[in-house]
């Protein structure tokens, strides 16, 4: 079919978090900006992560100080930004006499507390294990330790809502839209891109940024057809992790390091189930089909099994999930672990063309400005930074004060159960009255799809989150996945169904 035509400022192709978080900060600057996904925005890395908005505690034993503070600082603004999807959680971890010695993990944790001017969260300190509630799901043996804050991130979430204010702020976002090919002519990038319909569309744009992840080196050679090698080289590296029913009470997490010298997390999940990764292994293959390998659900089980008193075995887990980190490969360095996390630009040409190379969540925000001081003295715009202040879409939450604002809605909305209110609350913030507007029953909510998710907040999921299919709604939108049945699962199927061929006969 006849492709249509449209004029912007900026193109960026990826709608992970670095991708959106570009998208959203040149959209409010001005700019006319258009983002393309060829699936489903933070469909890759972006929603296969630990789920941590943190400074990188063993980053410091790589003596990368710069980015460990620069990791801590945006943890504060990102905590104020949107404590909704962002809140503080504390972190257990046991000393291991086999391992790193207490006066190391001191040390480190000293410089942890300060090196990032920590404001907002509640300082180190040590813990004797030994009859405390934090040691009771440990082995005997694991009785000292310390505890330390960082910060627990829906990670896909974060995602969808920097498109969302991307779009309020004049951003065109594209999603199951890829670029087939991008060719320069006479000063400017002509973009070919398809929709997974099979619409087409050219773009004609001032400036290309490369934000497509692990793909960004297929983007160079197959879509832009660059003839020149990357100036970086691109390390991919596969992180998986396990989710098992709740192995531990509490709010807080444990971070366990390993005779290997890496560490692992586990961390409270959807209230029900406990999370554990990551693992961190050289990835070749098709970017397309990423899954964890049985060597690394081993992996996780038995470093998880040598401090927890009760055994975590493979017939626990209820679902797992790997992304490939694409990683600035620096050095020849042998260890995936050791890899960097920091990021680097490659900027090109006239017209230019920006690729991205590494980072990581919780630097998205500064690597946005980083790239937008990157691309104005090439495009001639005069706005400056400005979300280092800005609350993302349902985080101008009074005071960050979180606990406060769902009391204050659950007295709005009194008909709603605990558990439903503090799933909507912590998925929309201010915005839940967006989703449920003047209801007053649940009845008013139209039909119940199961779990408490209804037919309004799917609708809201479609019109306002680019949301389209079953897993978008479920695994990255609101994370009921683990808890709906198969038949819930199926009615979904079918109301998305139905509304789909409603929609297409009235078009």
């Amino acid at each position: 079919m006849a492709g249509m035509q449209t004029s912007v400022d900026i193109l960026i192709i990826g709608g992970g978090v670095n991708g959106v978080g570009i998208a959203r900060d040149a959209a409010g600057r001005g700019l006319k900006t258009l983002l393309c996904e060829q699936n489903d925005l933070a469909s890759a890395t972006s929603s296969a992560s630990t789920k941590l908005v943190h400074g990188g505690l063993r980053y410091l034993e790589h003596f990368e100080f710069r980015l460990v503070r620069e990791s801590l600082q945006e943890r504060e603004i990102l905590l104020r930004a949107a404590p909704h999807i962002i809140w503080p959680m504390r972190f257990v971890l046991p000393h291991h006499k086999g391992l790193r010695p207490r006066w190391m993990l001191r040390a480190g944790l000293f410089l942890y507390d300060h090196i990032g001017g920590r404001k907002l969260l509640p300082p180190t300190k040590s813990l004797s294990l030994s009859g405390d509630p934090r040691g009771a799901p440990l082995k005997p043996q694991f009785r000292r330790g310390f505890e330390y804050s960082d910060c627990w991130v829906d990670d896909a979430r974060l995602v969808a809502l920097n498109a969302v204010d991307a779009a309020e702020r004049g951003a065109t976002i594209l999603t199951r839209t890829k670029a087939v090919s991008i060719r320069s002519q006479e000063g400017i990038w002509i973009a070919d891109l398809e929709s997974e319909g099979g619409a087409s569309r050219e773009v004609r744009t001032r400036a290309l940024v490369n934000a497509a992840g692990p793909w960004v080196d297929e983007v160079l050679r197959s879509v832009v057809r660059q003839n020149d090698p990357p100036r970086f080289s691109l390390r991919l590296i596969k992180g998986s992790h396990i989710i098992v029913n709740k192995v531990f009470d509490g709010e807080h997490a444990y971070i366990f390091q390993n005779a290997d010298g890496r560490i692992i997390f586990a961390i409270p999940y959807q209230r029900d189930f406990t999370l554990i990764g990551t693992t961190d292994e050289p990835f070749e293959g098709d970017l397309a089909r990423v899954a964890i390998d049985q060597s690394e659900i081993d992996y996780l089980c038995a470093a998880a099994s040598e401090y927890f008193a009760m055994p975590v075995t493979a017939q626990m887990v209820r679902r797992t999930y790997s992304g490939v980190r694409p990683l600035y490969k620096d050095s020849d360095v042998k260890d995936a672990s050791a890899v960097t996390r920091d990021y680097v630009f490659d900027v090109s040409g006239a017209p230019p063309l920006l690729s991205i190379y590494g980072g990581k969540i919780t630097t998205y925000r500064r690597l946005a400005e980083h790239a937008l001081a990157k691309l104005q003295p090439l495009l001639g715009f005069t706005a400056g930074p400005w979300t280092q202040s800005a609350a993302l879409p349902g985080g101008d939450i009074e005071n960050a004060d979180f606990d406060a604002f769902l009391k204050s809605a659950g007295r709005d909305y009194p008909w709603l159960s605990p558990r439903d209110l503090h799933r909507l609350g912590r998925a929309y913030g201010t915005r839940l009255g967006n989703v449920l507007s003047d209801a007053a029953s649940y009845a008013d909510l139209g039909e119940q799809l199961g779990q408490g998710l209804s037919a309004r907040e799917v609708d809201y999921l479609r019109r306002v989150e680019f949301a389209a299919t079953v897993d978008d709604i479920l695994w990255r939108r609101t994370k009921l996945s683990l808890r709906f049945t198969k038949p819930e699962r199926e009615n979904l199927e079918a109301f998305l169904a139905h509304n789909k061929a409603t929609e297409r006969r009235q078009t």
